[in-house]
Parts: structure tokens; sequence; C-alpha cells
């Protein structure tokens, strides 16, 4: 299959047509008043001789406008945008190109109050590598938000404050081409009101160096760009709201933005207890890695989500606490948040963006467990858990971006991002394992509390110089990462170990203090000189180096006073990771018309050193060279037709906590330790685009696929004690009880694709967008030292309808279907299916003198889970409001939460040694009435 699919990608290179030369006209779009750059002017070419043959073409962020693949010969053209007159006329193409410079367009004065002109507005256009939904296509309630909007854009799906667009995680959401509030795609989405949007751009950013550079190193982030209308960017825009209803829930908050064309403040907070964020749990995890927490799930890589959790309570596919994409807290949280952000422009010289977040969340979870661990002789295991967590977290989050233009050959960026952290959870656990024939073989209570405080500090500073001659730069990057976090850690654990004749019991009373710092050095130099028109030369070198720390004492407290008695040092340790890396690189690109090739190799040489200072005194040292190379071919086929293949190799280092060989016993039963031995993985990634978007019918059609090859696969190696077990480390594992730590292992596989089709329905006056999409994961792991090989087959189909007929008529129709086959190579007779459907309807109605209906539903069916967790339930919220005030900027709402009091909230773990399934509390039912009001006042805009 993957073979086939790579034939397929190169067969499109070789037959595909168009190779050769063909006529461009281009120019630049700007305001006749204020010179100022319009941006998404709609602009339409035909020539003279042929009516019927159309070209479109759509202004960029700078206003910029590119014609391709014309013949020679006179064009009539038509440039229209909203406020503005009209703009014709004839162009002459009698060479290779024509660069029409720059084309001004009047504020039409007039205002047509009897009389209403429909044009077709396309939805979507292909510019390059950047795809471009037109706004005014995709009609939202007045009230919407961008993430309103933007889930009715094919190919782009927003579940549970995780964005991902064309298949991949959306990592960055800017306004206008600039940051707002750092990188966090939550608060942009979340807070600005779809009115204000004019387009919505997706495109992989590349890096500042070869943004500056014209070459394209490969190192690119998945991002959408919120293209604000030119109208809407001179006053003062937001929303205020409060409420209060049943179980003394409430609510209040809103969102003030001041914009002065480049001079821009917003101003943003919230406090509820109804699970409401805009933030990213990047403000809620970031120090926890501690031992307090519960559930140790391993170290290495090898948890692959197989669904999603129900009812507005979603568990994201993953839980990294550096990932911006994981989804919102389980359980119930009351939430206090605030932000401000700022941006500014001081003249050509200087360009500021700067924001200052700030949240405190109060969470309660409760969550059941079921897990079946694999074993050889296939007389599996079970684990139950139940847990009761409650947590109280505080973070700062200051972020800084500004660029100097020194003089025309000159600039600086410089970024640094700050954040502080303080964490206090409480944990009530109890944990039981039981045999396959259901007999108890060990079980714990246990009562926890931890206290754990950290800070991260990221500096980056960029240096760029451009030659006279053009192509030719040099840049120099400068960065820095520090990092600390101290954490308290307090379990009193009382245990029982059964056996066919006794019960033993056992009981822990300890206190754990932890500190974990570091930090990381690099330097990346650049330099590119143009061989030809066609060709680019590029050198580079990168040099890095991190040093990490880790102290862990572990105390035994005995009497009632907690007073400090005896340090355990088989659960302590002092540790220092070392991580050096030399790469230098050479590389080609070549652009000639529609294609782009860019060819690189590297040779990295890294050197790990791992250092124990106690218990024992060691020392370990590995060294690796590596040849590193990468790949990327970029063809445009056409003007709506693109396809980009690229290739790319890796290596990363194990992290301090896998490294360091240290018992952590805050689950008796589930045990898990570091490994020093750990050598670092070396991956390869083939990845190929390929997007066509159709002007005339408004259709588009996006097709992703990724395949991943890991060798030395970070992974787990889980043992299960079938007696009473001494490990290295003097610690006893209680018949019954796991002991888990990182390994390195080959094998690891992961291919994914992504298809959407999107394109509107005169019938139902809506959008269609479907999408579909194949996920296989092999992971390698050990159990009891056989290799257990976990190969799972997800497959997705969904469907979104969403009505384009009024802002008084707004609704999405969408489903969702995930198939999941799970193959274990120890035991074939646990190979499972699963089967998770997701139905769900979003209605809003605005009839008679300003009465506004809303609904939400929501179907979750869940099939092939333990017995007690298939399931499934309609979340039905509803409200019913009324529009006051002049031009409706207020309303008075009455809302009832879960109508049918079924919500709940179900997850399923596939992992190389286990099955897991999870149910967690949610919130449930309650009323509140609430008044909301929308504030708009937009300098020569009417209907303020």
């Amino acid at each position: 299959m993957i073979k086939n699919c790579l034939i397929l990608s190169w067969c499109c290179l070789v037959f595909l047509d168009g190779m050769a030369q063909n006529g461009v006209i281009s120019g630049k779009i700007t305001d006749y008043e204020e010179e100022n750059p319009l941006i998404g002017a709609n602009l339409i070419l035909n020539k003279t001789s042929d009516t019927t043959r159309l070209y479109y073409a759509i202004s960029d962020v700078n206003g910029n406008f590119r014609f391709e693949k014309l013949e020679a010969g006179d064009y009539r053209l038509q440039i229209r945008y909203l406020g503005y007159q009209l703009r014709k006329q004839v162009v002459s193409l009698t060479g290779a190109s024509r660069d029409m410079g720059i084309l001004t367009l009047k504020k039409d004065a007039t205002q047509l109050n009897e009389v209403v002109i429909e044009e077709k507005v396309v939805p979507v256009t292909t510019k390059g590598d950047t795809t471009q939904f037109n706004a005014r296509a995709y009609k939202t309630s007045p009230d919407a938000s961008a993430e309103d909007l933007i889930t009715k854009m094919p190919g782009i799906v927003v579940e549970n404050g995780t964005v991902q667009a064309q298949g991949e995680n959306v990592q960055k959401v800017l306004v206008d081409g600039r940051e707002f509030f750092g990188e966090d795609p939550n608060l942009a989405l979340k807070n600005l009101p779809a009115e204000v949007i004019d387009k919505i751009e997706v495109f992989d950013e590349a890096s500042e160096q070869s943004r500056f550079s014209g070459f394209d190193d490969g190192q690119t982030t998945k991002t959408i760009n919120i293209v604000t209308k030119v109208e809407m960017r001179n006053g003062v825009f937001g929303q205020v709201y409060g409420g209060g209803g049943t179980d003394e829930r409430y609510k209040s908050g809103g969102n003030i933005n001041q914009f002065d064309n480049e001079k821009r403040i917003s101003i943003i907070g919230l406090a509820n207890n109804i699970n409401q964020q805009n933030f990213s749990n990047e403000d809620l995890l970031g120090v926890l890695s501690s031992g307090s927490n519960r559930r140790r799930r391993g170290f290495g890589g090898g948890s692959g989500r197989g669904g999603n959790r129900g009812g507005g309570s979603f568990r994201g596919r993953g839980n990294n606490a550096g990932d911006f994409l994981v989804g919102q807290q389980n359980g119930i949280t009351t939430t206090q948040s605030f932000g401000i952000n700022y941006t500014d422009e001081w003249g050509e010289k200087l360009k500021l963006t700067g924001s200052y977040f700030f949240n405190k969340s109060d969470n309660t979870a409760i969550e059941s467990l079921s897990r079946e661990t694999f074993l050889t002789d296939g007389m599996n295991q079970f684990y139950v858990e139940d847990n009761q967590n409650e947590t109280l977290n505080f973070n700062h989050r200051l972020n800084l971006r500004m660029e100097y233009q020194i003089n025309d050959y000159n600039s600086i960026i410089f970024t640094p991002r700050i954040s502080f952290q303080d964490n206090e959870t409480i944990s009530r656990f109890f944990g039981e394992n039981a045999s396959f024939i259901n007999e108890p073989i060990s079980e714990t209570t246990d009562f926890a509390s931890s206290d754990n405080t950290g800070y991260n500090v990221n500096t980056n500073l960029l240096y760029r110089h451009r030659f006279e001659k053009r192509g030719r730069t040099f840049s120099v990057n400068f960065s820095s990462l520090f990092n600390q976090r101290d954490g308290n850690d307090q379990l009193q654990a009382f245990n029982k170990f059964f056996s066919r004749q006794t019960v033993e019991n056992d009981s822990l009373n300890q206190e754990t203090l932890s500190e974990v710092n570091g930090y990381t050095l690099s330097t990346n130099l650049v330099y590119t000189e143009p061989l030809s028109n066609k060709m680019q030369l590029q050198l580079s070198y990168n040099g890095s180096y991190s040093e990490n720390m880790s102290d862990r004492k572990t105390y035994d407290l005995f009497n009632q006073l907690n007073e400090v008695n005896q340090l355990d040092t088989a659960l302590s340790n002092e540790f220092e990771n070392d991580y050096l890396t030399h790469r230098m690189a050479t590389g080609v690109m070549f652009r000639d018309g529609k294609i782009m090739f860019r060819g690189n190799v590297s040779y990295q040489s890294a050197s790990l050193q791992s250092e124990e200072f106690f218990p024992e005194n060691t020392f370990l040292e590995r060294k690796f060279d590596n040849i590193l190379p990468t790949f990327m071919l970029r063809y445009n086929i056409s003007r709506e037709k693109n396809l980009r293949v690229f290739y790319r190799t890796q290596t990363n280092a194990p992290s301090v906590n896998q490294l360091q060989n240290v018992i952590n016993n805050a689950n008796p039963l589930l045990i898990t330790g570091g490994n020093q031995a750990l050598k670092q993985d070396y991956t390869h990634m083939f990845v190929s685009r390929y997007s066509n978007t159709n002007a005339e019918k408004s259709s588009s059609f996006f097709a992703f696929l990724m395949l991943r090859k890991t060798s030395d696969y970070i992974g787990n190696s889980t043992f299960v004690a079938q007696a009473d077990t001494t490990l290295q480390q003097g610690v006893v594992l209680n018949q019954g009880s796991q002991f888990t730590q990182p390994v390195n292992l080959d094998g690891y596989w992961n291919l994914r694709s992504f298809i959407s089709f999107g394109m509107p329905n005169k019938l139902l006056k809506s959008n269609i967008n479907l999408n579909t999409g194949i996920t296989y994961t092999r992971t390698p792991g050990l159990i009891n030292q056989l290799e257990n090989v976990s190969k799972t087959l997800n497959l997705r189909q969904g469907v979104v309808i969403g009505s384009n007929i009024s802002q008084n008529v707004d609704f999405t129709l969408s489903y969702t279907a995930n198939y999941n086959l799970v193959n274990n190579s120890l035991q074939s007779d646990l190979d499972n299916n699963y089967f998770l459907q997701t139905v769900g309807v979003k209605f809003n109605w605005i009839f008679w003198k300003g009465i506004n209906l809303k609904n939400e539903l929501n179907h979750q069916l869940y099939r092939g889970l333990s017995d007690e967790f298939n399931d499934d339930f309609l979340l039905w919220n509803v409200s019913i409001g009324k529009k006051l005030f002049r031009h409706q900027r207020g309303e008075l709402r009455a809302t009832v939460f879960d109508l049918l009091g079924q919500n709940i909230s179900i997850a399923r773990s596939v992992t190389d040694s286990y099955i897991e399934d999870v149910n967690t509390q949610v919130l449930q039912q309650y009323f509140m009435l609430s008044f909301i009001y929308n504030i708009r006042n937009f300098k020569g805009v009417e209907g303020n």
C-alpha cells in the first residue's frame, strides 16, 4: 500500500502537463486616498476574444495579485472590493509577464438602500501553499465567533479546543499576520467575532530565517491567519456577558478590542464554574509531571487514543503537557482568567507585539477506569481504579515579539516568552489487580497531595543581513531555554497483597522532594548564495547544548507529626543529563515557474552524557553520528492545483525523566522507573499534499498522506510480577504489581491519510464538506521481556453540512464515525474492534422581533468497549433569547444545559501492553439566565 502511494505521487509529477512557460499578469491593489493595501480584493480576468473562460485571483495580505498560465493577447480585468467602486480596464499581454504596478480603488460613497446586488462569491482559492477561504461565502449568526465560522470550512475540524486543518494540528493562529496572545490557537478563535473576518488563510508557516532568505528549510508550522475586514480595522468591538443559574452555576466575562489600523489593544477575561475556558492547557499542565500523577502511563510513545469523550468533556488524543492541542480538563472546573494583547508599528522601523495572560483554575475530577493487560501465558490481568483529584492551578504567561529594521540591509527580531506556574493537587485513590478468573491479586487505597511550582523562560534573537546581490543573505539565530520545577509530594497508602494462604498488609507514609531544572543554548547560522536566476545554494551550521538536572529525594515518615525519619535511597536519585549536537548542512533550491525543488543533506554529531550522583556515582556517555537527508518538491500544476512532496529525517534525545534511574511508587500497583541506557531515536518522515480548488464550481479537494518510521523508538517495557520480585534498586515488586520503564525498540510505524472535499449545494443553500481518513500505527513494546506488537487501524468518515441561508437562519449538521481494529502479536484472541459515532446538530434561528432560538444536540454511540462502558447518550442544550436595544446589540437569554440529563464521558486508550476504558465525571444538568451585549463601533461603518 505504501509503495503504491509513493509510485502514484511520482507518476503525478511525470505525467501532469503544463511544464512549459506561461504568461503572467501581476500587480498590487491599494486604497486611492490612504494608499493602504487592500486584502482580499476579488479580480476576474477574461480574454476579449473568449468571454467564457474566466480567471480568478484574490489579493494577498500585501495587496498583491497574480494570474498565471495565460496566453498572449488582450484581456478584460475587473476588480471588486466591498465599499469601493468597481474598476475595469483592458490589459495587453505581449511578453512572458506583465507587471501592472499599483492599481488603486476609490471608495464608493453611494449607499444602495433599495437595490440588492448579489455577486458570486468564490469560497476557496489556492495560492501556492496557502489555501484561502472567503468568509462571505459562509454565513453565520450575528454573534458567532471565529471558531463557529471555521468549522463550516472544508478540511478544518475543531474538537474540544483542538484545531485540525487539512489533517494536521494547527499550532498557531495569527490575526492579520501578527501574533494574538502568543501562539495560543484558542484565544483568537474564541474571542474574535466572525463578522469582522474577511478571509481565513491556512498554510505552513516557514521559519523566520527561511522567509528572509527565500530558501525553504522545511521547518514549518501549520498556521491559520485571520484576515480582518479593512473597514473594521479602525474602531472598538467586543462582547460582555454575565449569568447565573441553578446549582450555583455562574458565568461572566468579555473581550474588548480597540483597533486603530496598526495599533491594536485587546483585553479578555472570564470567570465561571461551567467548564468554559478560552485558553489551551499549556496553562494548566506545565508542571504536572511529578510523582503526584496517580496513574503513570509510562514514559514512551506507544499510547494511541482510539476515541473521543462524550458530552462536552471530550478527552484529546494526547496528554503531552507541551502540546498546545490537548483538550480541556476532565471533570468540573472553576476558572478565572485575564489577558491583554498589544500590537503597534512605529514607522517602517519597529513592529511590536506583546501580551500578558493569567488564569486560575480549580478542578475536581472523578474517574473510573478498567484496564486489561496482555500477558504472555494467556492469563491476562485486569486492573480497575477509582480516582478523585482536586487541583488548583495558577499560571502567568508573557509573550513579546519585537522586529526592528535597522536599515535596508539589516534587521533583528527578538521574541522572549516567560511563564510561571503553581499547582496544588489532592488525590484520593483506590486500585485493584485481579486475575483472568476475577480473583483479587492486590489492592491499594491511598491519599496523596502535591505542591509544584515552575517557570519557563524562552528567548530567541535573530539577526538578518541582506547583501546587495539579490539572493545573497546571512542570518544568525541565538536561542535559549531555561526551566525549573520544584515539587513536594506526600503519599499515604494502605496496600493488600493476596495469596492462597494469607493476606499481606503493607503501608506507605512518605514525602518526596523533587527539583528539576535545565537549560538549552543553541545557535543557527545560515548563508545563501544565488547560483543562477533559478538556483540558490544554502550553507548552515547548528549547534545546541542542553543540560538537565533532576534531584529526587523520598523520605519515610512514621510518626503522627509527619516528621522526617529516614531517607529511602531506593526511591531517591540525583541525576544530570547533557546533550550536545553539531549539525552542518548544505542544500540547493531550484525554482522554475511552477516547480520548486529543494535538496538538503546534514551531518550531525551528537554526544549524550548521563551522570548519576546519588545513591551511586555512575557515568555513561554515548556518541551518535548521523546523516540527515531532506528534500521537498512543490509543483504548481495550475493556478488551482498544487502538489507537494516532502521527506525529512530527524533525531530526538530522551528526556531527563526517561533517563533518570529512580523508582516512582506513587501507585504501588503500577510502579515506574527510568532507564539511563536510553539512546536517541531516528525518524524518517514522508509527507505528500495535494490540493485542487475550482473557482467556477466553488469546490475544493485536499489530500494528505504522512508516513513515519522510527528506529530506536522509545517505547515501554512492562514487567508483571508472577511472584514477589526484588528490582535492581532493592524495591520489592509484589505479586500482580507492574513495573514499567522506557526502552529502545525498533519497528515503530505510523501511516496517516486525510481527504476532504467541499462544495456548495444550491438546493439546501448550504456548503457540504466530506472528509475521510485512515490511520495505521504499529507500536512495539515488551511484556515480561517478550516483544508485543500492537497494530491499530482507525477508519474515520465525516460529513459537515453548514447552512448558507442568512444570518437569521444558521445551522450546522455533522456526522463522524470512527471504526478501530486492534491486533496484538502475543495474543491474537485479544484482538479488539470498537466503534465510536458522533452526530451533531447546531441550529440558530432569529425570528419575530429578535427572538433567538438556539439548539445544540450531540449524540454519542460506543460499541465494542468493556461491558459497563458501552453506552450511547444524547446531550441536548437549548436556549431562547430576546434581542434588545439599537441594532439588537443586547440579548437576554435563558439556557438549559443537558436538557435530558444524559451527559457522560467515556474514552478508550490502546497501547502496546494494555487496553483501557475510562469514565469521567462531567457537568450535569443546570438552568441559567444570562445577559450578553455586543460592542460594535467602527469609524465610517453604518449600523454600529
